[in-house]
């Protein structure tokens, strides 16, 4: 049976943490739902990783609908979230709705949007209509022209508020889980202690109640990684399981508390962090 939002937040009351990794199909998902990864995102880092694009800024709804799909006929128990795409929500909270039936209909359990306060209405509408909201907060990748790169988001006081305002809005309006992204980690405490939903950290806090790496960064395919990411195929046994034993090693580390260490996390003084999300040309 497919994990719930209840199972992840007992999970959370027994003090253990939830793992999460993106993935595109239906073999990998197998491989980490047998290693006991809690969640899998269908992520528009998709585009860059399986479409060899340079953003995630193209990727389409029916690219997401289609990864979606692979995944969820790979997986029988993980909790399954799809991102959704660049210019599938952010015209009205009516086009939201459209484009997340089609995502759900697809297999997904929950759809990740990125902002903060400025979609509260999407994100309430989505909720009363029975969609589950991931929100995404910190670093906005498909905002990445506008924040003039990947850079580390909340240094500045001003802008540590905005987040933690971000961060209650999203909850308010009816968001049951947040992605933090590359947010210093006093910051991410102060969003972690500023709200009640689960927080899933990536170049965050320990504090945040998971934690969620990129497939390609974590298998080590990445060719400039960035902080956050740990390569768990250092170390892991030579043969046919690699893969599944660095899965299990991820999901072990998230859910004890022992990932992300704070080599993995920024600084008030971080400043750009390269380019994430397996960009294979390190670029």
């Amino acid at each position: 049976m497919r994990s719930t939002l209840n199972v992840l937040r007992k999970k959370l009351a027994a003090g253990r943490k939830i793992s999460m990794l993106t993935c595109y199909d239906a073999g990998f998902a197998k491989v980490m739902e047998d290693a006991q990864v809690d969640c899998i995102l269908v992520g528009d880092t998709l585009g860059m990783l399986v479409q060899g694009r340079d953003s995630t800024l193209p990727v389409l709804l029916q690219d997401i609908a289609y990864h979606v799909s692979c995944v969820a006929r790979g997986t029988r128990r993980p909790f399954l979230l799809a991102d959704m795409p660049f210019g599938t929500y952010q015209e009205s909270p009516q086009q939201a709705l459209r484009n997340a039936v089609t995502l759900m209909q697809a297999g997904a359990q929950m759809v990740k949007i990125e902002g903060g306060a400025e979609l509260a209405p999407t994100i309430e509408l989505l909720t009363r209509s029975g969609i589950p909201v991931c929100g995404h907060i910190g670093l906005l990748p498909s905002h990445v022209h506008a924040l003039g790169g990947y850079r580390v988001q909340g240094k500045e006081d001003a802008e540590a508020r905005r987040i933690v305002a971000d961060a209650r809005a999203v909850e308010a309006a009816g968001a049951a889980m947040m992605v933090i992204e590359a947010v210093p980690d006093p910051v991410a405490r102060q969003v972690c202690e500023a709200v009640q939903l689960i927080t899933i950290g990536i170049g965050a806090s320990v504090a945040c109640s998971g934690q969620v790496l990129v497939l390609h960064d974590m298998l080590g395919l990445t060719a400039t990684p960035a902080k956050f990411v740990k390569n768990y195929m250092v170390g892991a046994p030579a043969g046919g399981d690699a893969v599944l034993q660095a899965f299990r090693r991820y999901a072990q580390e998230v859910e004890t508390g022992a990932f992300p260490g704070v080599e993995h996390v920024y600084g008030m003084a971080a400043g750009n962090i390269g380019t994430p999300y397996g960009n294979q040309s390190g670029s």
